[in-house]
């Protein structure tokens, strides 16, 4: 349902107010560009400085633009449980595939903590749900024990890790099985993460090489009847120094000045985020060029 390329998607701006029309446009460049999935309000889609309003306008945008052509799993995580559950109850209603739900940043819950939030949006929603877990930008980090009793319940489905640590991928496999969706948020791993059993990537550099990250993820998923591993390293190749690229300062910065090249969107990001320096722009620009997209 959610596996392959799922484009964690940029909030195009224009005047600091959410930018209709190009994120409309967006959208249908990843429906005519092999894109598997969308991601709405997400932190690449600037969600901690969404209005309750915007933040609920770029998931209705996402659902009925994409008609049915993609999933849509919406960003509707916070760090208040009431506020979660109203987010997702949000998005299933206007008809989202599912749901992405971050681990709760700053209030650094116990595992206990984790599972009673996780629970409560279950047990008050009716769409697949997808555990975020990110601890580099939540403090907190959710266990295998956790997610496997999160696992039981009947809205859980998987889990977007953004550990960076490939041996939770065996060690989730091992004890939750073969059916529990795992995908990575860190495009640089995808390969090794598909190959230990992973199925796909929430991605980042999909937002500006679409094509080239379907492809990539159709051909390094083991799953795949298309699986093929010599065209999976090199299309890893062409897309490492672009996963990099993403990375050198604080995400979304960097892919929006990218899509800005590409004459996709404009870099416009909102405070205490601040546009790409000259140098990064340098490495983006030589990235772009190497993977041929300039």
């Amino acid at each position: 349902m959610f596996k392959g390329s799922n484009v964690a998607l940029i909030t195009p701006f224009k005047n600091d107010k959410l930018d209709d029309e190009t994120y409309i446009k967006l959208i249908h460049f990843h429906i005519n560009n092999g894109t598997n999935g969308l991601v709405p309000a997400g932190t690449t889609g600037e969600s901690p400085t969404l209005s309750h309003t915007e933040h609920e306008r770029v998931i209705e945008l996402c659902v009925k633009e994409s008609n049915g052509k993609l999933p849509v799993f919406a960003g509707t995580g916070s760090n208040s449980t009431e506020e979660a559950i109203s987010l997702t109850s949000h998005a299933e209603k206007i008809g989202a595939s599912g749901a992405l739900v971050v681990t709760p940043y700053y209030n650094k819950p116990t595992q206990e903590g984790l599972f009673q939030h996780y629970k409560a949006i279950n047990d008050k929603c009716g769409i697949p749900i997808i555990i975020y877990n990110i601890p580099g930008r939540s403090v907190i980090d959710m266990s295998v024990d956790t997610m496997a009793r999160l696992y039981e319940l009947k809205n859980i489905i998987g889990v977007k890790d953004a550990t960076g640590d490939l041996n939770r991928v065996d060690e989730t496999l091992k004890k939750l099985g073969k059916d529990f969706l795992q995908l990575t948020g860190n495009d640089d791993n995808a390969l090794e993460f598909n190959k230990r059993g992973g199925e796909g990537a929430i991605s980042v550099t999909a937002n500006i090489a679409p094509k080239i990250c379907s492809d990539f993820q159709n051909f390094s998923n083991l799953k795949n009847k298309n699986a093929n591993k010599d065209e999976a390293e090199r299309l890893n190749k062409i897309l490492q120094p672009l996963h990099h690229a993403m990375f050198v300062e604080s995400n979304p910065s960097p892919v929006k000045y990218a899509a800005k090249k590409l004459g996709l969107c404009d870099d416009a990001v909102r405070l205490p985020l601040v546009k790409v320096t000259n140098n990064t722009k340098d490495i983006i620009n030589k990235a772009l060029e190497s993977a041929k997209l300039v």
